[in-house]
């Protein structure tokens, strides 16, 4: 027999809520990877999905859940909470994802990154650049740690010129503090499918237009997100991490 998982985004909550329905196996499981990384890359932290209509008929298909933890985990956004029905949830252990029951309130969702993420909405335009910047040096010093603005600045620069120079579409740049509080969380989430490639050699004395290899020289972590309509692209920027 046919199965299938039907997705819904619920507003007006105090985060973000998809709520799932059907049956999920090892047919609908490799289905439903794309539209939940999608919807943490798209809402605004905190993200729950709740799966009380989730009926599991294959305790393996749980692992795209296990990719979504994997794949999420070093994004500012954080990765999603579960909610779970109070009477269900043995076969969750394994999901790798937070947990929560009962109190659904934002103020009894699990930690799973920082407690506050900044976010952009940018134009693939020349002067993006430079409003990513504005917002990550905000951030650092909001956070308090203004030795990663310099290495943390540079990365957002070289992810928002890619998109304007070669992705060509609208883009949402967020950072935040990871679970240690002490390492800048950046991504940029755009609307190509083209997943960036690097270049040769650059120096890194200057901001815009070095390619990847600066991200990867001043960043302790990246990497890259294929998602059904685009990708998202993160770096994790210690304020401590001496460059080459």
């Amino acid at each position: 027999m046919p199965t299938d998982v039907q997705y819904l985004l619920v507003t007006g909550e105090a985060y973000a809520l998809l709520r799932l329905q059907g049956v999920l196996d090892s047919t609908t499981a490799s289905a439903l990877r794309g539209p939940l990384l999608s919807f943490v890359a798209d809402q605004a932290p905190p993200t729950v999905i709740d799966v009380g209509g989730l009926r599991v008929d294959d305790v393996a298909a749980l692992s795209t859940f296990a990719d979504v933890a994997r794949e999420t985990v070093d994004w500012p956004s954080g990765q999603p909470v579960v909610n779970l029905p109070d009477h269900s949830g043995a076969e969750w252990s394994g999901a790798g994802l937070p947990i929560m029951r009962g109190d659904t309130s934002a103020g009894h969702l699990p930690r799973t990154m920082g407690a506050e993420v900044l976010s952009a909405d940018l134009e693939p335009v020349t002067g993006a650049a430079r409003k990513a910047r504005e917002l990550v040096t905000e951030g650092c010093v909001r956070w308090d740690v203004p030795e990663a603005a310099g290495p943390a600045c540079i990365v957002a620069t070289e992810l928002v010129n890619n998109v304007v120079a070669h992705a060509h579409t609208p883009m949402t740049l967020r950072l935040g503090l990871g679970l240690t509080g002490d390492a800048v969380h950046l991504s940029v989430r755009d609307h190509s499918r083209h997943l960036p490639e690097m270049g040769g050699e650059v120096s890194t004395t200057a901001y815009g237009g070095r390619g990847l290899l600066l991200v990867q020289s001043v960043a302790e972590r990246w990497g890259t997100s294929a998602l059904p309509d685009g990708k998202l692209v993160w770096a994790v920027v210690p304020p401590d991490l001496e460059g080459p």
